[in-house]
């Protein structure tokens, strides 16, 4: 007999999670990321799931296979941000998990076949590529860009891969993406903007992450006068400032949240600081007129404090516009089901953008965040909103597979 939607909760939440901070640490291909997917592939061999896996080893589980025919996918990402929450991605696991047992309970014969996912390193956070797994599955990251990406550690992902058994040779578009149909993964929101259980996307802002580099140069911080300085941190932290303003004005989000500095010494006026921009705007507009605005201002402040600075774009996601019909279809089966659903955006990004861009029609649920909290141990849900998209997933899945 399957486990309950509790259960598998419990069990996985107790997979990578600091017993200090109460976060996770689930890097990609990392000993507690591996124990999470071992999780997975243990809980898709309990229900007799075919379990395939593609070349970067991202994996579908499917409930009633067929070679030939498309199937509605659902799940999403067992990886974490650093120190991260339990629900952001889990939620979409373990929910897809608990929507098969339902209509497998209830007798439903799905007419095509329904694959449950999990997909690897989405939040980017040890190779700093957001939705890593299926950039690579669509073709939207080359194989060779993709297995030169270096962690802190300096390890590439190539290397990342033969550690964990896995051939590099084998990476590159995915086959599993050919019998996909439709996607619609379900996933805790990270806002406070849904204040019913359940909720529909309707789009993912644009978003971006950005390299700055400011470069000046190093000397004793004791005897080195404070305008003969050339110093890069000065020209960072008026950088952020700036960032956090135009944001405000835009309207937009913009984050620097990951810092490098060299010599990295107290006694030290540093040579370089490297900072990295997470930028997220309503529109495409927006984004490049927020990253114009920032660069501007980091350009000139570092005229004058007698410093460089160079910006390189790591990653760039413009909008997604899910499918209308798609979208209002979910709407309407769960209107019935859970009360209705509202329909909202998200400032959040998602392998479920990143496959709708690649032409496979992608719908996305929420499950509502009471405090809006997320990317942090506090993250959040209430059981009864977590058992509400169970049931909705699985009413969405019963109309698409019928």
């Amino acid at each position: 007999m399957s486990e309950s939607f509790e259960q598998m909760w419990a069990a996985l939440a107790a997979v990578g999670r600091d017993p200090s901070t109460g976060g996770y640490r689930r890097g990609g291909w990392t000993p507690t990321e591996r124990a999470a997917t071992d999780w997975f592939t243990d809980q898709c061999a309990a229900r007799d799931l075919t379990l395939e896996s593609d070349g970067i080893g991202n994996l579908i589980a499917w409930w009633n296979p067929s070679s030939d025919v498309q199937g509605v996918v659902t799940g999403s990402h067992l990886d974490s941000v650093l120190d991260g929450g339990a629900f952001d991605g889990p939620l979409g696991v373990v929910s897809a998990l608990a929507a098969v047992d339902r209509l497998r309970a209830e007798g439903f014969e799905p007419s095509v076949p329904i694959g449950v996912g999990a997909f690897v390193e989405e939040e980017g956070s040890r190779f700093g590529m957001p939705c890593l797994g299926s950039r690579i599955a669509t073709g939207v990251l080359p194989a060779a860009k993709a297995l030169a990406l270096q962690d802190r550690a300096g390890v590439t992902l190539a290397h990342a891969l033969e550690q964990a058994g896995t051939d590099p040779a084998g990476v590159g578009p995915s086959p599993l993406l050919e019998r996909m149909g439709t996607f619609v993964e379900l996933h805790v929101e990270q806002g406070r903007a849904l204040t019913a259980p359940v909720g529909v996307a309707s789009s993912i802002w644009p978003h971006g992450r950005f390299r700055f580099t400011f470069t000046g140069e190093a000397n004793h911080a004791g005897t080195t006068l404070m305008e003969d300085r050339h110093d890069p941190m000065l020209t960072y932290a008026m950088t952020a400032l700036a960032a956090n303003k135009q944001a405000r004005l835009a309207g937009a989000r913009a984050t620097f949240g990951r810092l490098a500095v060299e010599p990295n010494g107290t006694n030290a006026v540093p040579s370089v600081v490297t900072a990295w921009l997470d930028a997220r705007a309503a529109s495409d507009d927006v984004l490049n007129q927020l990253l114009a605005a920032i660069t501007r201002q980091a350009t000139e402040r570092a005229e004058r404090d007698g410093t460089s600075v160079e910006v390189v774009a790591e990653s760039v996601s413009p909008i997604v516009d899910f499918p209308a019909g798609l979208r209002d279809r979910l709407a309407g089966v769960l209107d019935s089901v859970v009360g209705g659903a509202p329909v909202l955006p998200t400032g959040a990004g998602h392998d479920a953008g990143v496959f709708s861009d690649a032409g496979i029609p992608t719908a996305m649920l929420f499950v509502r965040n009471p405090t809006g909290v997320s990317h942090s141990p506090a993250e959040h849900a209430e059981m009864d909103d977590c058992l509400a998209g169970v049931e909705a997933l699985a009413a969405v899945l019963k109309d698409l597979a019928r």
